[in-house]
């Protein structure tokens, strides 16, 4: 019942936070939202996130995981029911915002599980779990169209009834986790790492360079990519498009079939090669020219790796301490991503400005310089690896 409640929590939360693609365009009609408002409306997710990290880790020592995390999964499915009666803007903003604090609750809520369940093989069992939520945030879209074209007793079920049968999903892991004990509730209060031991850790920092940098270099291709082929290389959509969902298919088999090495190789010697690997890769498309175009596929493959084996690292590492370490560096990483999207822009416009804002080369170096910073931070996430590895060979703590 464990395996399955993490499991099904991954799959649920890869959904609800990938089907709203299809939706967004419905929502902004029915709405008569401006780009503005929509965009207000999208930035509730970050909002909403960073709350979420604020206050989950406290609420998991007062409650205990079990307690948080079917509060986490209940507050999706109330507000899928919100959602689907929301006929007014303010009601459908707050039913939104309360849906994506349920989604923080649940990410720093399933990374605790996992820091708690997988005391054996943690680097395969935390791949495999983010394996799940790979999978359901490819197939998200797809189902998210699939549902709203579906009509029940003669009504269209549409973009709100959608909401409703997607983020319902929820309830099939509250009722494994009804049905499960959790590993660390148990323990004393004084037998806890506390979060200034944890601050005063040189190792917990780095593990937050890394994640930031390999966060970034991840998320990052899934907005840039298909703007580089369509402007660089003059790729139609779909091509582009096909080489995005080639990068999401190796991403995902990266953390199915890679993920088990981790725990033969060693965390961190895992971190420095697979980032540098996605950073090469990176580095030699982009020299290559759009012959090796593919590359940038294949550098999914090792990006994939950063995320859960970090978390497989902070279980392994603070056994009695996860869920305020996994919160800590879990909140960095989100400011850090939001910095480093705003830094690619930046780095293309400013290279745009030096070859020529309105020509072609000033376009293609831009984008190239702003793509080479992708790869950079993979590049800068494996060096910070090499620094952790070092620091913790010194000291013979190596994991």
């Amino acid at each position: 019942m464990q395996l399955v409640t993490i499991f099904l929590g991954f799959v649920v939360f890869g959904i609800s936070e990938n089907i709203k693609g299809p939706a967004i365009p419905r929502i902004q009609f029915d709405f008569n939202l401006d780009e503005q408002q929509l965009g207000t409306l999208l930035s509730l997710n970050a909002l909403g996130y960073l709350i979420a990290c604020s206050f989950t880790a406290i609420l998991v020592r007062k409650w205990g995981i079990k307690a948080v995390s079917i509060i986490a999964f209940a507050s999706m499915v109330i507000s899928g029911v919100l959602i689907f009666l929301s006929h007014t803007y303010p009601l459908f903003a707050s039913s939104y915002f309360l849906m994506y604090i349920g989604n923080g609750m649940l990410e720093i809520g399933l990374a605790i599980l996992g820091a708690r369940i997988f005391v054996k093989n943690t680097g395969m069992m935390m791949n495999l779990s983010h394996f799940f939520y790979g999978l359901s945030s490819t197939a998200a879209p797809l189902l998210a169209t699939g549902v709203m074209s579906l009509s029940v007793f003669g009504h269209l079920l549409d973009w709100r009834g959608m909401y409703l049968v997607m983020l319902s999903l929820c309830l099939l892991p509250i009722l494994s986790a009804l049905r499960s004990t959790f590993p660390g509730d148990e323990l004393p209060h004084e037998d806890r790492t506390s979060f200034r031991t944890l601050m005063h850790d040189p190792a917990l920092w780095m593990m937050v360079m890394i994640l930031s940098f390999g966060v970034v270099s991840e998320l990052a291709v899934g907005g840039w990519l298909v703007n580089f082929l369509e402007k660089a290389y003059a790729w139609d959509t779909a091509q582009a498009a096909g080489m995005l969902s080639a990068f999401f298919l190796l991403f995902s088999l990266g953390r199915l079939l890679l993920g088990p090495l981790t725990d033969r190789i060693g965390f961190v010697l895992s971190l420095i090669i697979f980032s540098c690997f996605s950073a090469v890769c990176t580095f030699i498309a982009l020299a290559g020219g759009e012959s090796f175009a593919f590359l940038f596929a294949l550098s999914g493959a090792g990006i994939a790796i950063i995320y859960p084996t970090v978390m497989a690292f902070i279980a392994r590492r603070y056994p009695n301490g996860s869920d305020i370490a996994i919160t800590f560096v879990v909140t960095l990483m989100g400011l850090g991503s939001v910095v480093g999207n705003y830094l690619i822009g930046w780095v293309i416009e400013t290279v745009k400005a030096m070859y020529g804002s309105t020509t072609e080369l000033g376009l293609l170096r831009g984008l190239q310089a702003g793509y080479g910073f992708i790869g950079l931070c993979a590049a800068v996430c494996s060096v910070s690896g090499i620094v952790l590895y070092l620091y913790l060979k010194r000291r013979q703590e190596l994991i």
